[in-house]
């Protein structure tokens, strides 16, 4: 077992601490000046996509489902955890360059979100299935590399993220409650176990809530923090760029200078808005939209949300804290003698500033993060699972397994479980880069589609038809954009297009 774990985190280390930290600022950089910074020239149609997003569904996932799904896993703990320990490590200035890395990561998010589109199949039920798996197989014509890439998601999502994400569940309740780690997971395996039963349509209906609700929340906390401590935010907030450039002394982190800043920042912004990791995608590809690119535009707001808003929150939090008591954070101090405590920093920080009643409501918000999390998680290993089969009876041992996997990893602290679904996710997300970066002109092709449609209809449907389409390089497989052919001409007939 020793061997194994130093296996794993030898190779945890070398996914998360090098390759993937290039291929997502190259990939993410890559889109960026192919789509000619389609995140800044469409900010606005990224905001109607979103408002729009709930009408549409014809019976199937609407695009906003889909949405709140991606936002389920990516507004996790990690936005808690990960931005503190960004900035006991790197020191304000990481957050500057988490924000330039969620401005690259757009870019890649509309590529993977929009190619999970274009190449998603229709089920029987109504709904429909995309993702990495299914734009390897269908645009690259790989099979076997979708296949590859389905197994080690469906592992890491429906298998080992309950585990971990349980663990981090009855943690924080045992923390408040003083119950023990079993008694938690029984309590944490009755409030999951109905949902993944119930399947993907189970899953959306409930992240079709919760996932905003809880986003919001957290953020008018935060609100309440720097509305009463206006003077201590304008300064936090000057320590961030300050600090991103080493314009101030006193404020790199524990590693210290410009570079902790940068790496850590990069770090942290790269994998908590999970752009280009796969994920998200899977999610995208589910919905029912009439235009790729609209997803695409949906899932970028997604990246946004998560490292501009809650993760910036976060981080105000935590600066506004340590302006108002030292002894809460430092940068260069907190952390120089124990890391760890940032997995309670952001907890401390907010209770120091609002007082000590926070406590319950923060134990309530991890768990909420950590539950929206194994639902989103589990939603991406059920797509997987839909491309390898459909078998009915591996559906259900897929759900019951998520299930039982929720209660072990409740009750047992499993550590090789976390590096294993570090090492699964990052091969995953090597190949949905590769696969992305390949199928370029596929993306561009959509992009400009929408584009042209729009320039001769700036109100009005917006309607892809895969058919004779000039601006794809090839002739798309299947009949799912070629159904409503004859609808979307009588349309562009009475626009006078």
């Amino acid at each position: 077992m020793s061997a194994l774990n130093s296996l794993l985190n030898s190779a945890s280390n070398l996914l998360f601490g090098t390759i993937l930290i290039w291929l997502l600022l190259g990939a993410g950089a890559w889109f960026t000046i192919c789509s000619r910074g389609l995140q800044l020239r469409h900010l606005v149609s990224m905001v109607i996509s979103v408002a729009s997003s709930r009408s549409g569904a014809r019976g199937g996932i609407s695009s906003f489902q889909a949405f709140a799904v991606g936002l389920a896993c990516r507004v996790g703990t990690g936005n808690i955890v990960g931005v503190a320990l960004a900035l006991v490590l790197g020191g304000p200035g990481a957050v500057f360059w988490m924000w330039v890395v969620a401005l690259l990561g757009t870019a890649t998010a509309f590529a993977e979100a929009t190619m999970g589109q274009l190449f998603k199949v229709r089920r029987g039920d109504g709904t429909f299935r995309g993702g990495p798996a299914y734009y390897m197989a269908r645009g690259l014509h790989l099979p076997v590399m979708g296949g590859v890439f389905a197994v080690v998601f469906m592992i890491a999502n429906g298998l080992a993220m309950p585990m971990v994400q349980a663990n981090a569940m009855t943690a924080a309740l045992g923390a408040s409650t003083g119950s023990s780690p079993w008694q938690g997971a029984v309590v944490v395996t009755v409030l999951v176990a109905p949902v993944l039963l119930g399947g993907l349509r189970s899953v959306v209906r409930v992240t079709e809530w919760l996932a905003p609700v809880m986003a919001v929340v957290y953020l008018l906390l935060v609100l309440a923090i720097i509305v009463t401590h206006p003077l201590q935010a304008a300064e936090a907030i000057g320590d961030i760029f300050a600090a991103a450039f080493s314009l101030r002394a006193g404020l790199a982190g524990t590693a210290g200078g410009i570079a902790a800043a940068l790496l850590n920042g990069v770090r942290r912004g790269l994998f908590s808005n999970e752009a280009g990791l796969g994920g998200a995608a899977c999610a995208a590809g589910s919905a029912t939209v009439a235009h790729p690119a609209q997803q695409g535009f949906v899932q970028v707001f997604g990246v946004l949300v998560d490292t501009m808003f809650v993760c910036t929150a976060t981080a105000l939090a935590i600066l506004i804290a340590g302006r108002s008591d030292g002894a809460v954070y430092t940068p260069g101090l907190t952390g120089a003698d124990d890391p760890n405590v940032s997995g309670t920093l952001t907890q401390t920080a907010i209770g120091a500033t609002l007082g000590q009643w926070t406590a319950w409501p923060m134990t309530a918000l991890v768990i909420v993060l950590a539950y929206s999390t194994i639902l989103g998680a589990f939603s991406y290993a059920e797509v997987c699972l839909d491309y390898l089969t459909r078998d009915p009876w591996a559906t259900t041992t897929l759900r019951a397994a998520a299930v039982a996997c929720t209660f072990i990893g409740g009750g047992a602290a499993l550590t090789t479980v976390w590096t294993l679904a570090d090492v699964l996710l990052g091969i995953g997300a090597v190949l949905n880069l590769i696969a992305l970066v390949v199928l370029t002109p596929w993306v561009l092709g959509v992009l400009r589609d929408w584009e042209a449609q729009r320039r001769r209809v700036r109100t009005g449907p917006v309607r892809f038809v895969a058919a004779g389409n000039p601006y794809l390089p090839a002739r798309l497989p299947g009949d799912v954009w070629d159904e409503d052919l004859e609808a979307a001409g009588r349309e562009r007939s009475a626009l006078g297009q």
